[in-house]
């Protein structure tokens, strides 16, 4: 396999303003294809992470950035036009350290983020709803006719903790927001992925005016480093993207000091393939776990198909699964790479395991190592049928490569079955008619619905879970929202 880049790869973190080296010296980044060294990566100490957080904190209450909107939308433009300068290079290390296939890297693993996430919400700084105008009343309380208005204004500081599957996507989407709506930012990468945030660092401090300590980049191999975030009293929200244990320990690590919360967790989604859906086309939606090793928490893992075309559903499932196979995460025509690492690649072949065990029909896939594969961490793309919703493959996300397939009775029952989950991410309804699509979706408890094929993720299009999917959007105004904090404002009327 090939693991070149042309592209340099920044070693150091970037705190106050200069880029440094890390207190706890430097920890090594693995292409999980190959498992070869690509680079060595500053190891940020808890120190480091207390200097970022007091820079952040001085950066949001000394200086003007947090009432300067030109200002502020000038810097996200410049920090855009930097990023494209360089797209083609992180291009080739997102390749290399997330392990993502280059055909990936063309939609949503850079290029759709990048040609949003920064101008969007810098466009947004101009029509967003900063002050709303309640116009006047009289008071009873005071007596006296009264002139109300509603501000939208910045959090403070923002602990933005990013996880490994898509680095790019989702912490461009958090810095948009948060810088455009005022607020200063401490981002802590996963460290399996964490050359794409030391490169926006350096693109921070050498190509924008944004000021020294707006943004704050440590990394660091130790997860408790991160989690000075949640504990500092400096810090007002936590940005979150990851599992739902985790974000759970966020909510109980944060009660303390009352932090603010947006918490983007898992899911484990169901497309509903009605009696009326093009079965075809219906079922191409099944090999989407499949994209990125089976990498993300909206992928719809769960396929509700109706008992009256299931054996017909089940072959074309088979033939699709059969004839994908793991490949070079280089090679353009690759859907499949590797997953992230040994430990991912055991967790989830566990799961197959309890599958089997549990009773459900193996029909492609497994459990052995794909030919040709003997180094990185490989999972073949494996398809359970005859699975019932209670079993531990339907219930738990297993972000891998892993689809299960449910037989339903009816519209009700396929309801039921898909609702039937701690998690409300996303979900899927293929139907003769878009009507009948757009009945069932009103129906599922989750966040973020595609009916017959569509999906509407971009950065107008607000993106979060409901129940144990997490609290809070990303994206849209809905996004801006949950970065500002409301003051309503009285005087009396002239």
């Amino acid at each position: 396999m090939t693991d070149t880049t042309t592209s340099r790869s920044e070693s150091r973190m970037l705190i106050d303003g200069r880029l440094v080296e890390g207190g706890a010296g430097t920890f090594i980044d693995i292409n999980p294809a190959t498992e070869e060294v690509i680079g060595e990566v500053s190891d940020g100490s808890v120190a480091d992470m207390r200097r970022a957080i007091g820079a952040a904190r001085n950066a949001f209450d000394d200086t003007r950035w947090s009432q300067d909107h030109a200002f502020r939308q000038r810097c996200l433009r410049q920090l855009h036009d930097a990023v494209v300068a360089e797209q083609e290079q992180l291009r080739e290390e997102l390749i290399l350290e997330a392990g993502c296939p280059r055909a990936i890297t063309y939609g949503p693993q850079l290029d759709a983020p990048l040609a949003e996430g920064f101008t969007y919400p810098a466009k947004l700084i101009d029509t967003y709803a900063w002050e709303t105008d309640l116009g006047d009343a009289f008071v009873p309380l005071t007596g006296v006719r009264t002139t109300r208005k509603v501000l939208r204004e910045p959090v403070g500081v923002v602990g933005a903790i990013t996880p490994w599957n898509f680095p790019f996507e989702i912490t461009v989407h958090k810095l948009g927001q948060a810088l455009a709506t005022g607020n200063t930012v401490v981002l802590k990468p996963a460290p399996d992925t964490p050359f794409t945030a030391t490169r926006l660092g350096r693109l921070i401090a050498e190509q924008t005016d944004i000021p020294a300590g707006v943004v704050n980049v440590v990394t660091a191999s130790d997860h408790l480093v991160g989690e000075e975030l949640t504990l500092s009293p400096e810090v007002d929200l936590i940005s979150f993207t990851g599992s739902t244990a985790v974000g759970r320990r966020i909510m109980e690590k944060g009660a303390a000091t009352m932090k603010r919360l947006f918490l983007e967790l898992g899911g484990k989604s169901a497309t509903i393939v009605c009696d009326d859906a093009d079965l075809n086309f219906a079922c191409a939606i099944g090999i989407a776990p499949c994209m990125h090793a089976g990498q993300g928490c909206a992928n719809p893992t769960r396929m509700l198909l109706p008992r009256s075309r299931y054996d017909e559903g089940v072959a074309l499932l088979k033939a699709m699964y059969d004839n994908i196979a793991p490949g070079d995460p280089q090679d353009p025509s690759t859907l499949c790479g590797p997953v992230i690492s040994a430990r991912q690649r055991d967790r989830v072949l566990a799961y197959i395991q309890q599958g089997i065990d549990e009773g459900a029909t193996l029909l492609s896939g497994g459990k052995e190592q794909p030919r040709g594969f003997d180094r990185g961490f490989w999972v073949k793309p494996t398809l359970f049928v005859d699975v019932d919703n209670s079993m531990t493959i339907a219930q738990e996300e297993i972000f891998g490569p892993v689809l299960s397939v449910i037989p339903y009775d009816d519209d009700d029952d396929a309801v039921r079955i898909a609702n039937d989950s701690r998690y409300g991410l996303a979900g899927n309804v293929m139907a003769g008619s878009l009507d009948r699509a757009l009945s069932l979706g009103r129906r599922l408890r989750a966040g973020f619905i595609g009916l017959n094929g569509a999906a509407g993720y971009s950065a107008d299009v607000p993106f979060g879970g409901y129940k144990a999917s997490g609290i809070g959007r990303q994206n849209g105004t809905a996004g801006f929202d949950q970065y500002t904090e409301i003051k309503s404002v009285a005087y009396p009327a002239s």
